[in-house]
């Protein structure tokens, strides 16, 4: 269950529509392949994508300063070449952003990864419905059955049935990759490829068993199997390698006063969805591979399910509405033109969001990359682009649209956030009744102490601490921030139960507030949750 009031999914990836099942011979294009008869779309004249590519300057310099965003690069591919690519304003203090400045991807990482995978695809080292058993044995599901047919396709679909951004709180408490993808076996389930639900670490997942059956890390695979010999000098999927370029975009967060460089994400946990960092320049190298069918790097039907549609990630709720799909990696349905559209966003809260979308009909693409928390610019850029080249008119006013619903993202969460102590609350408990360590399944073990006097909260394999503040007798409160939980948020600690030090159960509600031998049995933690918040249980002393 994600924390957020509104699903990211709906922004992270974006309505398209698959290619057509038809073969890509070497020198083709998608759109070469595309007969008149399946190329649905209102025509487009000659010039109007160059008028398009024209007028980008103004459409970003004007969503740049309507949102605030301090850096962001673009780059648009058509007929196989680069045709614009330039960057606006600043990667961090007064550095200017240009066509090579590095930044992280988020979940543009997905589609990206994506290709990579289509490589040992296309080398038969994998395929898309190779079963997890077989190559990862050691990663299971809740459902024995579901494990048993589990394929990296379903994985890297959202269709395995895990739950909405499943293992992100783990992450969130510092958890590696390992113990993560290990944990995802206690989650409950959805129908098995009958729904749909955004998970970077069950995509994780599938991308560790291509690895290993490539006897290859993660980001060895994408390195060697994509970036060197597609010439993406600048592309990693390592954290370090981003942190070492000289020229690296700053991730800049949302605050009252506007965009600031407050937070660095370090996503290596989850690299395969979103830990990639890349430049417009080079992104836009990688585009004009998608567009070209998998170029000379893979064979066209290795890529091809990745972009088509293998999920419904939206449901349409009305006989007019469109329906939203997504392939292998790729967001992918229909415009309002009828024209394909393949396409996917990324965005970490610290500061970073990206969009691409590739028009295969036409042969062209945009790339929009910025150093900010998402609000809508790269999106608003990206279809004022894609009006003007299908349609030759801008449709909408698309920040305007966007900036209310990624506004969804922000509020602090917990039922106490923003809220003032109480006066007339009941006492606290001692803290001895308090004290002591305490394990969830899910979220490992937990433990209160005192530090210099305050009771903190312990969690996660670095010991982060969080005060614990007095709220309403057995209820206590901390503040939190993560990259789930937006600035303000603020989760009860709830203390119940009563057990003597020698382990004799007091009488039912005795709080042990007198400071005697008493201690709570268990720490219910508001925001984490699994099926409402954790119940963490006193854990006996070794």
């Amino acid at each position: 269950m994600s924390p957020f009031r509104l699903s990211r999914r709906r922004f992270l990836t974006s309505a398209s529509l698959a290619s057509a099942s038809l073969a890509v011979l070497p020198g083709q294009t998608l759109a070469d392949m595309l007969p008149p008869s399946r190329t649905a779309g209102v025509p487009v004249p000659p010039g109007q994508i160059e008028k398009a590519v024209a007028a980008l300057d103004g459409i970003v310099e004007d969503i740049k300063t309507r949102s605030g965003v301090p850096g962001i690069a673009v780059a648009v591919i058509h007929g196989g070449e680069t045709v614009y690519a330039k960057g606006f304003g600043t990667r961090g203090g007064d550095q200017p952003v240009t066509p090579d400045t590095v930044f992280q991807l988020a979940s543009l990482s997905k589609p990206v990864g994506a290709t990579a995978v289509a490589t040992q695809v296309s080398r038969d080292v994998v395929s898309w419905d190779s079963r997890m058993r077989d190559l990862l044995p050691w990663f299971s599901l809740s459902d024995h059955g579901v494990t048993e047919r589990l394929t990296i396709g379903d994985l890297y679909s959202h269709r395995s049935g895990l739950p909405d951004h499943a293992g992100d709180d783990l992450e969130d408490l510092g958890f590696d990759r390992q113990t993560i993808l290990e944990r995802l076996r206690l989650l409950p389930l959805e129908p098995f490829r009958a729904s749909y639900a955004y998970t970077n670490f069950g995509l994780t997942a599938a991308a560790e068993a291509v690895a290993e059956a490539s006897d290859l890390t993660w980001s060895d695979l994408t390195e060697t199997a994509l970036f060197q010999p597609l010439g993406m000098a600048d592309t990693s999927a390592r954290f370090a390698d981003f942190m070492a370029r000289e020229n690296r975009a700053i991730p800049h967060a949302r605050t009252a006063d506007g965009f600031a460089a407050l937070y660095q994400r370090q996503p290596d946990a989850q690299s395969p969805a979103g830990g990639i960092s890349s430049s417009a320049n080079d992104m836009a190298t990688w585009m004009k591979m998608v567009l070209a069918g998998g170029g000379d790097l893979m064979r066209p039907e290795a890529l091809r399910p990745a972009i088509s549609p293998q999920s419904i990630s939206s449901r349409p709720h009305s006989p007019d509405e469109r329906a939203s799909f997504y392939g292998y990696g790729f967001g992918v349905g229909t415009s309002p033109t009828g024209r394909v559209i393949i396409s996917h966003s990324g965005a970490f809260l610290k500061g970073a969001a990206t969009y691409f979308a590739l028009i295969p009909s036409l042969d062209v693409g945009i790339v929009v990359l910025s150093n900010a928390a998402p609000v809508g610019a790269v999106e608003s850029i990206g279809a004022h682009f894609t009006d003007l080249a299908q349609t030759g008119t801008v449709t909408r006013d698309w920040l305007s649209g966007y900036e209310p619903l990624f506004a969804g993202f922000y509020p602090p969460l917990g039922k106490t956030a923003g809220k003032p102590f109480p006066k007339a609350a009941a006492p606290a408990p001692a803290p001895g009744y308090c004290t002591g360590r305490y394990g969830h399944p899910y979220f490992g073990t937990v433990e209160v102490r005192q530090d210099d006097g305050v009771l903190v909260l312990s969690v996660g394999p670095a010991s982060e601490t969080f005060p614990l503040l007095p709220w309403d007798g057995s209820m206590m409160v901390f503040d939190i921030n993560t990259e789930n939980l937006p600035e303000g948020s603020r989760s009860a600690a709830v203390f119940s139960g009563s057990k003597s030090v020698s382990g004799d159960k007091g009488a039912s509600g005795d709080t042990g507030f007198s400071g005697g031998e008493a201690r709570a049995e268990t720490l219910q933690i508001e925001l984490l949750v699994r099926d409402g918040p954790a119940r963490f249980e006193r854990m006996q002393a070794s």
